[in-house]
């Protein structure tokens, strides 16, 4: 019976030594997410988007008449695009050459070199280009104008204007499938986009009802989904071959930013009440795993899977201006000189 004991322990030292060993690789995802750093940028004005470029170790950060360039590695300024007239986007081609940039208060695109820094093309869009992507199946830039309710495309070879598409709604993000397919959220429809890069055609417009004024998004290329940010605190999950809605999961308030971490199936939203919601997207129901406290503000973001890094702009605000019938819905002034970049990790 002792010997029958002993062989019972090590069977079952062995069983739970393989349980250990068979841990899924996905129990790795649920590391909680924390701040690990606070870039102090300075400058005035506000911002709006940002795109890091994880080989470069560049994060290109859109702050109002200029486009400021981080290093990742040190957190420092590396320079500036400048002479600018009111900043949104940034796109970045494959070939790591050119940057392009949506200066919506120019109604333009400025492409520049991105070992320089230096403007070499200023290219004519509609009326407040805002998002901005660079299709590679195509080598286009599509730049998305939210007043004309249009989009323009470029080619990138010659930087000239190829096609102005008319869109139904009011653009608000933009993402590629890197197939030829261009997804985009319709803010004043509470609809996703699809455009052909190549027919440069319209194929789908998808009314998701359950997302209320979409705005960022964020594409899973593997699986297939799209992942827009909404208000009413959701994020929505849709098949992007059919726009069919797989999941709304919750987040914060105020989202306009989104992104995907394809290693771990991770989908997050960005949200200026100053949280950042992680669902995982990899386990039914898409739960939301973790809602970080950022810092109020920190309502867009980019998401480097060289580093695993999450970048959040946000300043300190002083107190809002009274509201009046022109500006009904005036924003609170930012702090001289108190821009900053959150650096959130595992």
């Amino acid at each position: 019976m002792r010997c029958f004991r002993l062989l019972n322990s090590v069977f079952l030292a062995a069983a739970l030594f393989c349980g250990l060993l068979a841990v899924p690789a996905s129990l790795g995802a649920q590391k909680p997410y924390h701040i690990v750093d606070r870039w102090k940028i300075g400058g005035d004005g506000f911002w709006d988007d940002l795109t890091a470029d994880g080989q470069a170790h560049r994060l290109y950060l859109t702050h109002g008449l200029r486009v400021d360039v981080v290093d990742t590695l040190s957190g420092k300024l590396v320079g500036s695009i400048t002479g600018l007239h009111g900043t949104h986007g940034v796109a970045l081609d494959n070939a790591g050459k050119i940057g392009y940039i949506s200066d919506g208060g120019a109604n333009a695109v400025v492409a520049f070199d991105r070992a320089t820094l230096a403007i070499v093309a200023t290219i004519p869009a509609g009326t407040g280009p805002d998002a901005i992507v660079f299709e590679p199946a195509t080598q286009t830039v599509w730049a998305f104008n939210g007043r004309s309710k249009d989009a323009t495309v470029i080619d990138a070879a010659t930087r000239k204007v190829v096609a102005t598409i008319p869109l139904p709604g009011r653009p608000e993000f933009a993402a590629v499938d890197g197939k030829g397919l261009v997804f985009f959220t319709i803010e004043d429809k509470s609809e996703i986009g699809r455009l052909n890069a190549r027919s440069l055609k319209l194929t789908a417009e998808w009314p998701i009802t359950s997302c209320e004024g979409p705005s960022g998004l964020a594409f899973d290329m593997a699986g297939n989904r799209l992942f827009p940010v909404c208000g009413g605190k959701v994020m929505g999950a849709l098949d992007a071959n059919t726009g069919k809605v797989l999941a709304t999961p919750r987040i914060g308030n105020g989202p306009d930013g989104a992104g995907w971490d394809a290693k771990d199936k991770l989908a997050f939203a960005s949200c200026g009440e100053g949280v950042l919601s992680v669902i995982d997207a990899g386990a039914p129901g898409y739960p939301t795993i973790e809602t970080l406290p950022t810092q109020r503000g920190a309502r867009t973001m980019t998401y480097d899977a060289a580093t695993d890094r999450i970048y959040l702009p946000t300043a300190e605000y002083g107190p809002a201006p009274a509201p009046t019938p022109e500006n009904p819905r005036a924003r609170p002034s930012v702090v001289p000189g108190s821009f900053t970049i959150l650096v959130v990790g595992r």
